[in-house]
């Protein structure tokens, strides 16, 4: 049976933030070559349907947990504040790999950044299923405490805008369709990327309700992530729409 290794998740961690300031410096000027960014003259060998590689994509995220738990024995998810936590992340991943990839309409998916995906996925709902099921410890009040109330209240409201801006941008396409609009509605009235806005406070979210260097890790790597595709899709909102409503912001209402 496995067991807690302090090291192995603080070096885990680390490694985590360290690849969070690589993307950052990857993409903070240039955007990753997928969806609207894809480059117009790429070649389209080497896809996979977009629904077919965000399940794929997606999937360790939930399977790598559950299989951390089964291992376990006897399972050790006490008290109930540890309990929801995990329950918390595979909630986010559940959705992500078996509803959101079935409702999409995007473009066909590089195979390379599938590959690089799954790898992260696999990666990192090992470290913090490893973390919650094999090495937290929280009191059996922690249900209570001000850190798990707040951050879940976070989670709970970023993923409720990140599934709303989804569906917004969902309605945007008929089946069939290709072309990119103008985002309407919800959040959107504020930011471009009102998606990856909400994922970025449901992360901060569970962050604060875990405590933990694990949890902060991961979203410090979503902000370093998502945050420069929010500011990319921004610009090419800017630069394609002379429409597009000046006032928005490119992720944080009314600051950035």
């Amino acid at each position: 049976s496995m067991q807690c290794f302090p090291g192995l998740v603080l070096a885990l961690s680390s490694l985590l933030g360290a690849l969070a300031l690589l993307q950052l410096s990857l993409h903070l000027r240039v955007p990753s070559r997928y969806g609207k960014h894809e480059e117009r003259l790429a070649r389209p060998r080497g896809r996979l349907p977009a629904r077919c590689a965000w399940f794929l994509q997606e999937l360790p995220s939930f399977l790598v947990p559950a299989l951390l738990l089964a291992l376990r024995s006897p399972p050790r998810l006490e008290p109930l504040g540890c309990r929801l936590l995990c329950c918390l992340f595979c909630w986010h991943y559940f959705y992500r790999t078996f509803i959101y990839p079935f409702f999409t309409r995007g473009r066909p998916f590089p195979l390379q950044l599938l590959f690089f995906g799954m790898l992260f996925c696999i990666y990192n709902g090992f470290l913090q299923g490893y973390y919650l099921i094999y090495c937290a410890e929280y009191p059996n009040d922690w249900c209570t405490d001000i850190r798990f109330t707040s951050g879940l209240l976070l989670f709970l409201l970023g993923m409720g805008i990140n599934i709303h801006s989804d569906l917004l941008l969902r309605q945007l396409r008929k089946p069939g369709e290709v072309t990119y609009k103008i985002p309407q509605g919800g959040l959107f009235t504020y930011v471009s990327g009102a998606n990856y806005f909400g994922e970025i406070v449901e992360w901060f979210g569970f962050a604060i309700a875990t405590w933990s260097l694990p949890a902060f890790a991961f979203a410090f790597f979503t902000l370093c992530c998502i945050g420069p595709r929010a500011y990319h899709h921004h610009r090419y909102y800017l630069k394609t729409f002379t429409d597009y409503p000046k006032s928005r912001k490119a992720l944080i209402p009314f600051v950035f």
